[in-house]
C-alpha cells in the first residue's frame, strides 16, 4: 500500500471514530500533498510524501520553540500532536549508531577532508537517510568530523 493511500485511509478512519483532532492534522498533511501536485501536476511518490511530511515536522518544531518561549502551553501542546501523527507516517528512525556508519561510509565514498567537502558528503547522505534521520542533526555530526 502506498504512503498516499494509507494516509488517505487514516483520515476516513479518524472521521468515523470523530477523532477531531487527528483529523485536523491528516487534513493538513492531505492539503500539502495536494498543492504539491497541483504545482508541479505530478504525482507524488512516497518520497515526494516523507519529504513533504519532513518539512511539516520541520515547522512543527519551530513553532513549538517559539511557543513554548512565549509560554503557550495549549498552542505547544497541540504542534507536538499533531507531530505526533505526522511521525506515524516516517519510516524507522535511525540510531546514533547506524547514521554515524552511513557519515563514515559517505566520507571514505567521496574522500571528503576539509569543510569545505561539506557539500559533496550531504549529497551522498540526503538519498540514504531521507524520512529516517533528522538532517539538521546529520549536518552538524559531517561539520564537526570533517573540522576535527
Amino acid at each position: 500500500m502506498s504512503l498516499k493511500l494509507r494516509i488517505t485511509d487514516d483520515m476516513k478512519a479518524a472521521m468515523r471514530a470523530r477523532e477531531t483532532a487527528r483529523l485536523g492534522a491528516i487534513r493538513l498533511l492531505l492539503a500539502a500533498m495536494k498543492q504539491k501536485e497541483v504545482d508541479e501536476r505530478v504525482e507524488l511518490s512516497d518520497a515526494d510524501v516523507l519529504s513533504i511530511i519532513e518539512k511539516m515536522m520541520k515547522q512543527r518544531r519551530e513553532s513549538v520553540a517559539q511557543y513554548a518561549s512565549a509560554a503557550r502551553q495549549d498552542l505547544v501542546d497541540a504542534e507536538k500532536f499533531e507531530m505526533d501523527v505526522l511521525a506515524a507516517y516516517l519510516p524507522q528512525q535511525m540510531g546514533d549508531a547506524g547514521i554515524a556508519a552511513a557519515i563514515d561510509a559517505a566520507l571514505a565514498e567521496c574522500g571528503a577532508a576539509s569543510v569545505k567537502d561539506m557539500g559533496k558528503v550531504m549529497a551522498l547522505l540526503k538519498p540514504r537517510l531521507a524520512g529516517r534521520a533528522d538532517m539538521a542533526k546529520v549536518s552538524g555530526l559531517v561539520k564537526s568530523r570533517l573540522s576535527a
